[in-house]
């Protein structure tokens, strides 16, 4: 089958992977309008699910994506204002790993494979679209396929309040960090994880009215870093933030909810941001792209009629995103309504964003306040600890490193 990919991101070369996995005699091409080292954004998240599906998939580009991985454990919530100020504490643990790095390590598993990956390449015209049995629109959320055949697809889009920017920092976080910060102007806060050694991912966001109150939309993204340093000083630790991660400095934008109908128009076919977007907060977004390009190329081999094949995935992944999304636009909600719970101490207003997405056992509120106890903290990393090495041998992974290290070379990814 002749199959065209528009798009290198994860969704695209992931796919590219998992089809060559199955059938080597299909002849795929990756087209991604940017060149090889330019991306977007700093680092991504994940957890251990999707390494588990990533190392069933295709062991040796997962034991790659690990090599360049970081862990990171427990989540801190710190809150910095006139009426509370403090620290409350979340278990568990994920990984994270720089983008650029993620798809450097997916660009070369595909063209191991014999994907043909073109980067600098752009579809001149959206609507005419190369010769191909499959065309897969992996162009990410404002993609112009989609657009070109927004009413085939049946697309809707709700675009959040927040402005809000994804900038790096120096600080080298071993935590999942949750910062707010009060101002005269009203809240700001931040979301902060370990990328790559040395830099973190550092996500700001705020309600209109505070970015406006403190001269935000008046500045160019690059003339607030100063003034965002500032404000989260405490947080930072004197660290700086980034504004450029290879290309163009970051802009504050509003985040866009996309929905449609259906992912497949003939032979054209959605996947990943350009089929759904999830808020941030939830840190789903490449996961979902990754498990997209699985299902699709499993279902490819599952039918040999291609509208079938088509019809499975798009039916299959559709449900499974329904109640996804539906959390993803209760977390975006919670978070532009958030000057309804900071008037909470730390620890009540941390239980309410742990529970942001719907309705919780009534143990949950117990395991939350235990976790704030020390004693109890460290027992749930060593109980962790032990998890992650049951996980990781059974995995066939390497010993465990220690927090904010780069994983070992065996291992899974995301």
């Amino acid at each position: 089958m002749r199959i065209v990919c528009v798009g290198g991101g994860p969704a695209g070369l992931y796919f590219s992977i998992s089809a060559k996995l199955r059938d080597a005699g299909h002849e795929i091409t990756v087209i991604e309008r940017d060149p090889p080292e330019a991306t977007y954004g700093w680092g991504v998240v994940y957890w251990n699910d999707l390494l588990d599906i990533l190392h069933a998939n295709d062991p040796e580009s997962a034991a790659a994506v690990s090599a360049g991985s970081v862990l990171w454990q427990g989540q801190e919530i710190q809150v910095h204002g006139a009426r509370h100020d403090g620290t409350a504490y979340f278990g568990g643990y994920g990984y994270s790993m720089g983008r650029a790095a993620l798809l450097d390590v997916l660009t070369r598993r595909a063209r191991q494979l014999g994907v043909d990956v073109r980067h600098g390449e752009r579809l001149a015209d959206p609507a005419d679209l190369p010769e191909a049995d499959l065309i897969l629109a992996a162009d990410g959320a404002s993609s112009r396929i989609r657009q070109s055949r927004a009413g085939h697809f049946g697309t809707t889009t709700q675009t959040g309040r927040n402005p809000y920017i994804w900038l790096g920092t120096d600080r080298q976080f071993d935590s999942f960090v949750f910062c707010f910060e009060e101002t005269e102007a009203g809240w700001i806060w931040f979301h902060a994880y370990p990328s790559i050694r040395g830099i973190s991912t550092c996500i700001v966001e705020c309600s209109p009215a505070t970015w406006q109150g403190l001269g935000l939309d008046a500045m160019e993204a690059e003339e607030a870093v100063p003034l965002l340093e500032k404000i989260f000083h405490r947080a930072l630790d004197g660290h700086s933030l980034i504004s450029r991660s290879r290309g163009a400095p970051a802009q504050w934008q509003r985040f866009t909810h996309i929905t449609n109908r259906t992912w497949v128009d003939g032979n054209v076919v959605l996947v990943g941001d350009a089929a759904h977007t999830t808020h941030f907060t939830l840190g789903s977004g490449t996961r979902l792209a990754m498990i997209d390009a699985i299902v699709l190329a499993h279902s490819l081999t599952q039918h040999a009629d291609l509208r079938a094949a088509l019809r499975a995935y798009d039916e299959h992944r559709r449900e499974e995103l329904h109640p996804v999304q539906a959390g993803a636009r209760s977390s975006m909600a919670w978070f532009e309504q958030l000057d309804d719970y900071l008037d909470r101490d730390p620890v009540s207003f941390a239980y309410a964003m742990a529970v942001r997405t719907g309705r919780q056992p009534p143990w949950r509120y117990q395991v939350h306040l235990a976790n704030q106890v020390p004693a109890l903290r460290q027992a749930r990393r060593a109980f962790d600890m032990g998890r992650r090495w049951y996980e990781d041998r059974k995995r066939g992974g390497a010993p465990l490193p220690l927090l904010g290290r780069s994983l070992p070379g065996r291992r899974q990814s995301g």
